[in-house]
Formats: C-alpha cells, structure tokens, sequence
C-alpha cells in the first residue's frame, strides 16, 4: 500500500466517533444482515458457541428480523434511521468545533455494525497517512458488548496494518462533570415545560447479570452516574428510581427491570413519570419506540396518568460540547 507519510507534513490526527449502529433499511433482509453480525459477536452473546450458533442461524435469524422490522419501521424517518442521522450530526457539530483551533483533524463517524464499517473508517486514515488516530465510542458507561467490543474491531482491524499508528482509545465518560450537567440541563429544561413528575425514572440499558458477575463494571458506572445527576439535580431518593431496560432471552438481567417498575409505580398510584435513559447519546430504537411507545403503554394500562419521555442528549450543544473537550484532551 502507498504511504503518503513523509518527513516535512505536520503529524496528521483523525478523530473517529462510533455507536452501535443501525441496519440499512427497516426491512426483514435488512435486519437479518444486522441482528447476523450483532449476534454473532461473542461480546455481546457469551454463549458457548456451536450451541449458540445452531440456535442463532436454526431459530432467531428466521424469526427476530420480521418483527424488528416492524418496529425499525415506526421510528424510521424520511432522512434515514434516527441513531445514524443524530450521530450524523454529532460528528458534524464536533468537527466544526474541533476545525476552529485545529483545521488538520480529521473526524470521522463510524458504526460497530452495519455501515459505515470501522475498518473501512480506519483504511481511509491509513489512506491519509494519519499518525494520530482517537477513538471515542459514544457510550457513557463502559460495557463490554459495546465499548469493548468496538475496542476489539478497532484492533483487529490495526493489526493487519505494517505500521501502527498512536492509538487513544477513550473507555467512557460516566461521571464526566460536562456530561452530568449536560444530562442535568436536559432533564432540567423537561421539568420547567412539562412540570416536575412524581417520579423520576432513569432507564438503563440492560445486560445479563451474568456479565456483572464476570467482573463488567457497567452497573457500577450507571450507579456513579446516578449518583452525580441526582446530586445535581438536588433529588431527593424518593424523587427517582434508577431501572434496566432492553432484556431478552431467559436468563436473569441486571435488575430493577424498566417495565416492571412502571407497572408497579402506577398501581402504587404514581400518577406522573418523566423518564430518560442516560447510557445513550443518541435516540434510537431502544428509546424511541421501547421507551416512548411500549413502556409508556405499560404504565398507562396500569393505572398511570401522566408519561414523558425525555430525549437523549443527541446533537444538544452541551452534549457536543463534552465530547469536543473529550478528544481534544487526547489531541493535546
């Protein structure tokens, strides 16, 4: 492959911002090209793998694609799937930011699966002959099937490549002082148009506890991050309750669960909830139709009167703001 590195040019940097990612369409051929490449990390799915591969190709890759179509469908806009267009506009929003003190960065968004591939984000560095390369995933809280598996796409990737770069891998952000407030402002703003609810719920995604027994310090971030925010919101503990969300399979999942929670919040007579899911940066399916359609439903039909859903930070320009200071730091 060409280099174009040479002695004379400044040390170019480049930036890559990653989530999750979305399938390219909310088709069920769609969706069984993503849920295929999602499920097979064994990051995400720590069951001995034969095993699990029979029960992945044999049962849930005939199935899961048509309904997750189905719901891909109901949060779908015309400008493409929410998650890629509000990291769209991250990335955007924090390269303007970066470019006003420092014109050779180069930013980059990228997603763990589907398109755009982090290894082809990192072929385009190699391309440009970046010798600086910072990777923030955009996840608050450190988690294995997220944060650590992009850590293991980013590597495999470098590793087949003859000269390697310096790398600054960024691992979470849980109880950033900027990220707490911006999530502070967001929930603060909610409060003065919709009125202060009875019930703060702070949603989580979840993860099989076995993870957690394993030694995965997300619960213990999300837990520190709660703690920062309703400090600084000035909550007092009846005024939240901190849930998980997102299970599915049999196994038990880090608990309390979002859904049981509501329902039991409204037949206690909680009548108003706000709720918000700090351990995302941006709204995507797990938040604009299991928070904002599905669980609302849950707690309306159990006697609840009043649900808001308070949005993630997206492309807010105090969230925005917390990740420019985040890799700028490692520029530095």
């Amino acid at each position: 492959m060409h280099d174009n590195r040479n002695n004379d040019q400044k040390k170019k940097t480049a930036v890559l911002l990653t989530n999750l990612g979305t399938p390219s369409a909310p088709t069920a051929a769609a969706l069984r090209t993503y849920l295929r490449e999602f499920l097979s990390d064994p990051r995400v799915v720590e069951i001995p793998r034969l095993l699990w591969m029979i029960i992945l190709h044999g049962v849930i890759l005939r199935v899961r694609p048509k309904k997750s179509a189905k719901l891909y469908q109901s949060i779908w806009t015309d400008a493409g799937s929410p998650l890629m267009v509000i990291s769209e506009q991250i990335k955007s929003n924090v390269a303007k930011s970066l470019h006003a003190t420092n014109e050779d960065v180069v930013v980059d968004l990228a997603m763990r699966y589907g398109k755009p591939a982090i290894s082809d984000a990192l072929n385009n560095f190699q391309q440009q002959g970046i010798e600086n390369i910072v990777v923030l995933p955009l996840y608050p809280q450190y988690a294995g099937p997220t944060t650590g598996s992009t850590f293991d796409a980013v590597v495999n990737e470098i590793k087949k490549w003859r000269w390697i770069p310096s790398l600054h891998f960024i691992s979470g952000y849980y109880d950033h002082p900027l990220y707490i407030k911006a999530l502070a402002n967001s929930i603060q703003e909610h409060f003065q148009a919709k009125g202060k609810p009875e019930k703060l719920v702070l949603s989580y995604h979840g993860m099989p506890k076995y993870f957690l027994e394993k030694g995965d310090p997300y619960y213990c971030f999300c837990h520190k991050t709660t703690r920062l925010l309703v400090e600084e919101l000035g909550l007092t503990s009846d005024e939240y309750i901190m849930t998980f969300q997102s299970r599915f399979g049999k196994a038990e999942w880090l608990q309390p669960y979002t859904d049981a929670t509501l329902e039991n919040l409204a037949k206690e007579g909680c009548q108003s909830v706000a709720i918000v899911s700090p351990a995302f940066s941006a709204d995507c399916l797990e938040t604009l139709e299991e928070l904002v359609h599905e669980n609302k439903a849950v707690f309306i039909e159990a006697g609840g009167k009043e649900y808001h859903y308070i949005p993630a930070l997206n492309d807010r320009a105090d969230h925005c703001q917390l990740i420019t200071e985040l890799v700028t730091k490692q520029l530095q």
